[in-house]
């Protein structure tokens, strides 16, 4: 018998970031949206959280692959 597992989680990272002085609330959002859609944020980013979300399993009917003679 086969079974195939799917586990869902929830991940939060945590990174610390310079933001520049003197910005507004929507320039600090998209420099932080900037950053991470280039890829300057994700090698920092540290997984801080991990939640549970749901387990579902689905089984699977195995063919057989044997021939009659």
């Amino acid at each position: 018998m086969r079974v195939i597992v799917t586990v869902v989680e929830k991940i939060t990272s945590k990174v610390h970031i310079d933001i520049p002085d003197g910005l507004n609330q929507s320039t600090i959002k998209q420099h932080i949206v900037d950053r991470y859609n280039s890829g300057a944020m994700s090698t920092d980013m540290n997984i801080f959280q991990v939640d549970f979300e749901s387990i579902s399993a689905r089984i699977v009917q195995e063919q057989s692959d044997a021939k009659s003679a």
